[in-house]
């Protein structure tokens, strides 16, 4: 297991469980946390053991974005006598922070957000990589950098507007205005709003257990073809769906499957 000093990663019963672990800067994402957060999920990706992912965070918030003293330190980072070479380096870090968010959907297992409190700017972000999200019913949610004179830039812009339609994204990102818990799942930003972050940690982790006792190589399947046919056409899409099962398709967890179906009893997959 890897370390971490702005995270932490538990592994139970095949679920991984990712916390944001700055509660004193209400998880505030510094550049330690971008690392361990790629990290992590690397890590997950790598183990056979784990077979689904649960991202949440720690204290009052599950973040509040950003870190600003990250982003008002970005100057010196970048300087070069060369102003070419100054924007140059600029866009390599932003490259950078796009890549950590995008490891959430390169990783083979599927993710879940369970979201409490604020979810801001950066939040957005990292929250629109997972697979699902849910949240609790003292959620807010908001776009925020708009109100600090910026363009959203490692994500929400691209991702958003495929979960709630492009009107709705782009009036949250020209307004940076809050949008509740019960608002957030009628825009279908969160599958399922929790009474409070207790239940909400309860029955995200009951969807993770369901998940968990599938067939995993069918699982990291109907992820990659998901996540395919949202960037392809359907016909691109159906292609590589017949490929991918002409390659996977006749694997121990079919045979289990069947077996276990036939005697009516509990399949016990392979991780």
């Amino acid at each position: 297991m890897p370390s971490f000093e702005t995270v932490t990663l538990s592994v139970e019963d095949h679920i991984a469980t990712v916390r944001l672990n700055r509660p004193e800067k209400l998880n505030a994402m510094n550049l330690a946390m971008w690392h361990d957060i790629r990290s992590a999920f690397q890590h997950i990706d790598a183990t056979p053991e784990i077979r689904v992912a649960v991202l949440e965070g720690e204290g009052k918030a599950f973040t509040a974005g950003i870190d600003l003293q990250m982003m008002m330190g970005l100057g010196a980072q970048i300087r070069d006598e060369c102003d070419g070479r100054t924007r140059e380096n600029l866009r390599r870090i932003i490259l950078d922070l796009q890549d950590t968010l995008t490891s959430l959907e390169r990783c083979r297992k599927p993710v879940l957000a369970a979201v409490h409190g604020a979810c801001v700017g950066g939040g957005i972000d990292l929250i629109c990589c997972a697979d699902m999200r849910y949240c609790a019913d003292d959620a807010w949610f908001s776009i925020k950098e708009i109100d600090i004179g910026m363009t959203a830039d490692v994500g929400t812009l691209q991702r958003l507007p495929r979960l709630t339609g492009e009107g709705m994204a782009r009036e949250l990102a020209y307004t940076a205005r809050r949008v509740d818990a019960a608002e957030a799942k009628e825009i279908r930003l969160v599958n399922r709003v929790f009474e409070s972050p207790e239940a909400l940690r309860a029955g995200v982790r009951a969807i993770a257990a369901d998940i968990a006792a599938k067939a995993p190589l069918a699982i990291r399947g109907v992820k990659e073809m998901i996540s395919y046919a949202r960037d392809h056409s359907v016909a691109d899409g159906l292609n590589y769906n017949a490929t991918w099962n002409a390659a996977m398709l006749m694997s121990a967890d079919l045979q289990e499957a069947m077996m276990s179906g036939m005697s009516k009893r509990p399949p016990a997959f392979r991780d």
